[in-house]
């Protein structure tokens, strides 16, 4: 073959698991290239031979084709030696020197495989296990890489000879696909109730959805972990699973089967439908439809409800055998990380459930639903998890060592960097549970493992009380802590690296500052490694310090006893310890300003859940009013601090409807906040500003700030791949310790 070159092909990024090596295979069949592909630890290799111009229009069609669950890097392209080749094939998985691991996370069921599962005429007719290389569980499967069957929770269910010979053949769909599976040979479903047991899947699923209909709770196992079901539209069902769980009032999340019944319940989009419809099949905030149907008790007091559609085979078979909207919310304890082991969610959930549908395909590690909330016409991630976790990213500059971010004690997530690469894993929970910390273990232990990384220093929040401190300290490794809120403004920064200086303004519930105070009202200048703390609001002390998060009438009486005034509401002993500054830490968190507003307009004066009275307040929010003037003036520190105290007549006026009340607040802090970055621009000359932390969560308040900063001639940035919450302080650390 004198006219035959070759080349040797490296692609990294996430190629495993994604079908990258069956493409390559049918990409050379069409290209008349021969040689071969291959595993090699993270990344794919490719011995490619032919002439010139073909293995030209091969390489350009590897990264312009490329499977839609792909991200492949860009080529590295070296010419070798021919090997003369007679055909194009797929070798065994190698291990390198040197691991490129780029983890996948679970996919959806897609189309191919859906209209397989509804046809009668089709070997996997019903079958809830259905997959192809273009869909199924990735992250929650896979125990080690390379991506092969022997490496994945499959491991233990042989191929029958009709997969064998599908995984076999290069022009088949589940040509190497690993989690591939039928009847005959793959997982199955069991529905187990009051000691009876449905065995074999279309017995599990007709008591699965009889159960539904007669309004019972069920506890489903998924791909990540376990749902609890009921009618969405049976107020009776949902009140007993609020009342088992218990969850009294945090909203519920419920799946619909397909767009047209998505239409039927709530306000949508095509942008928001596309967006619900995309691979990690997110939950979706969205207006509540009036005369819908659903029960008045998923999202009680609040004007959205959280929307998903099916994800899963076995999704899409309930939904169509119910035939009607489900409550999917996460299979847990209140707090803790989802349930993904059928004995265990058998013994935990049995005082939630009546009735359980296991199955037999192993959940390695667990992944929640993903959140997204639309602000400012972008969708923005709330909650990381099945479909969009691990979430990785690139760094701005090489990291000196190995590290493991711990992130937040609330909405933890952890992320683990080396080198210029770094990833965060899906949402764990709150570390208050043994179980959340021991989730937390097995998470940090499972990314090192899986990316064959070593770590070698961990980051940790300043607070000396989160959860998580015992297991930093039992690592042996050296420490580094590192603020609240510069993590918070830093994970923000990275998303723009255009931007060389900023004035991030990081509002939240609390986190310790650098003086050992509460902060939660923060506006910060410069950039990541050196932000200088610039601006706030008037401290207050509250009253029992922590408590005051679950109970808002005690930030109402912080803000009243302040300013002289008295709180009748509260016990005059709570009165007499905040007086002699007993368990009051000072604060100047916006997040308990909030939670004051609500308790002053009458909304909420016991949360049930974290942020339970800001989100209600800006539920009942309506109307233009005017703002209320804060007060802007620089304390002996240089620090800009507004004064709240303006706001209280106006929340505690009676004679005002809350709509109108709640609706002034949210206006007069986006003024606020205004005044302030006027005031730092007037001493700084930079015009970029960054919107970060849980406050900003509130979609009323950040699209009223941006508006009017936007007005003012300022450029604005709210986080749009990461969580605005502390669900991106993991990866902000990072940030901010490789600029330190």
């Amino acid at each position: 073959m004198p006219d035959c070159a070759a080349q040797r092909i490296s692609i990294s990024g996430r190629v495993q698991g994604v079908g990258f090596r069956p493409f390559v295979y049918r990409l050379a069949h069409l290209h008349g290239i021969t040689g071969w592909v291959r595993n090699v630890d993270g990344s794919v290799e490719i011995h490619a031979e032919g002439e010139l111009t073909q293995l030209q229009r091969f390489s350009d069609a590897l990264l312009a084709e490329a499977p839609p669950l792909s991200a492949p890097g860009p080529l590295a392209v070296a010419t070798c030696e021919p090997e003369y080749a007679e055909a194009f094939s797929i070798l065994e998985s190698q291990s390198g020197s040197e691991a490129d691991i780029h983890l996948p996370a679970d996919g959806f069921v897609c189309a191919d495989c859906l209209a397989e599962l509804h046809d009668p005429a089709n070997r996997r007719h019903r079958y809830p296990f259905i997959n192809c290389t273009q869909c199924g569980p990735r992250y929650t499967l896979i125990i080690a890489l390379p991506y092969d069957r022997p490496n994945t929770a499959m491991r233990d269910f042989p191929l029958c000879p009709d997969c064998q010979r599908e995984y076999e053949n290069p022009l088949d769909r589940r040509f190497h696909a690993e989690p591939i599976a039928c009847p005959v040979c793959g997982p199955h479903l069991r529905f187990v109730a009051d000691g009876v047991t449905h065995e074999g899947d279309e017995g599990a699923l007709a008591a699965t959805a009889a159960a539904l209909r007669a309004g019972k709770i069920v506890a489903v196992k998924g791909v990540g972990g376990y749902h609890l079901m009921c009618d969405a539209r049976n107020d009776q069902a949902v009140a007993t699973l609020r009342a088992r769980k218990p969850r009294p009032s945090k909203p519920l999340a419920i799946m619909l089967r397909d767009i047209k019944a998505l239409r039927d319940v709530v306000e949508t989009t095509p942008d928001i439908e596309t967006r619900l419809a995309a691979p990690e099949r997110p939950i979706v905030l969205l207006p509540k439809r009036t005369g819908a149907g659903l029960s008045e008790l998923l999202a009680p007091g609040l004007a959205e409800v959280g929307c998903l559609l099916p994800y899963s085979p076995l999704h899409a078979l309930l939904l169509a055998d119910f035939g009607g909207p489900l409550v999917a919310t996460s299979g847990n304890l209140s707090g803790e990380p989802v349930l993904t082991d059928a004995h265990e969610a058998q013994t935990r959930l049995a005082p939630i459930a009546d009735a359980f549908l296991h199955h037999d395909r192993p959940i390695v590690r667990p992944a929640d639903d993903p959140v997204v909330r639309v602000i400012a016409g972008v969708p923005r991630p709330l909650r990381l998890g099945r479909g969009n976790a691990p979430l990785e990213f690139a760094l701005p500059a090489a990291l000196p060592t190995p590290v493991l971010a711990l992130g937040s004690h609330m909405k933890n997530t952890v992320c683990l960097a080396w080198g210029m690469r770094a990833v965060v894993s899906p949402h764990i929970g709150e570390l208050d549970t043994v179980r959340s910390l021991d989730t937390l273990a097995q998470v940090a232990a499972d990314l090192q493992q899986l990316y064959q990384v070593q770590v070698a220093r961990i980051l940790v929040d300043r607070h000396p009380g989160y959860g998580y401190r015992r297991f930093a300290r039992d690592s042996g490794l050296p420490l580094t802590e590192i603020g609240h809120h510069p993590a918070h403004a830093s994970a923000l920064a990275w998303e723009v690296p255009d931007v060389n200086a900023w004035i991030v303004f990081a509002w939240d519930g609390v986190g310790l500052g650098a003086d050992q105070t509460l902060w939660g009202g923060e506006a910060f200048t410069g950039a990541p490694g050196r932000w200088q703390r610039a601006a706030s609001f008037r401290p207050f002390r509250l009253p029992g310090g922590d408590k005051a998060g679950r109970e808002p009438w005690r930030a109402a009486a912080a803000l009243l006893w302040e300013t002289g005034q008295p709180a009748p509401f509260a016990p005059d002993a709570l009165h007499q310890a905040w007086s002699a500054r007993l368990n009051s830490p000072a604060s100047s968190s916006v997040g308990r300003l909030f939670d004051a507003a609500a308790a002053l307009c009458g909304v909420c004066t016991h949360a049930s859940f974290e942020g339970e009275g800001p989100m209600r307040l800006e539920a009942i929010a309506s109307g233009d009013g005017d703002a209320v003037p804060l007060p802007l003036e620089r304390d002996p520190a240089g620090i800009w601090r507004s004064d709240w105290a303006p706001l209280l007549p106006m929340l505690a006026d009676a004679t005002r409807p809350q709509s109108e009340r709640a609706a002034r607040f949210h206006l007069s802090l986006a003024q606020a906040l205004v005044e302030q970055a006027q005031q730092l621009r007037a001493q700084t000359g930079i015009d970029s500003v960054g919107l970060t932390g849980g406050v900003f969560q509130n979609r009323l308040l950040a699209e009223a700030a941006i508006a009017r900063l936007e007005a003012a001639g300022f450029r604005v940035h709210l986080p749009e791949r990461l969580p605005v919450n502390d669900a991106g302080l993991s990866f902000g650390q990072v940030i901010e310790f490789l600029f330190e």
